[in-house]
């Protein structure tokens, strides 16, 4: 027997979400110290909920993986010549 799609687990809930809940709203707010203190929790600014992505490898870890690329085909390259 299949589970219903009302029964949805922990996990698919962690996905990326557009609409954020009111508490999360205020939660963002607080912490960007755009909330003030007595503040009605209706009416509340929208809330840009941006998707992370992965981060990929920075500028200067691309250079030095070059740098080592590259030197170990100098090396590579020199012992070839040398016999």
């Amino acid at each position: 027997m299949s589970i219903d799609k009302s029964l949805v687990t922990k996990g698919k809930l962690a996905r990326h979400r557009n609409v954020l809940s009111r508490a999360e709203r205020i939660k963002f707010l607080i912490n960007e110290n755009l909330w003030e203190d007595g503040r009605s929790v209706f009416g509340l600014p929208k809330v840009k909920n941006l998707k992370m992505r992965k981060a990929g490898k920075s500028e200067k870890e691309k250079t030095e993986e070059t740098e080592e690329t590259a030197a170990a085909l100098t090396g590579e390259e020199k012992k070839e010549k040398a016999p």
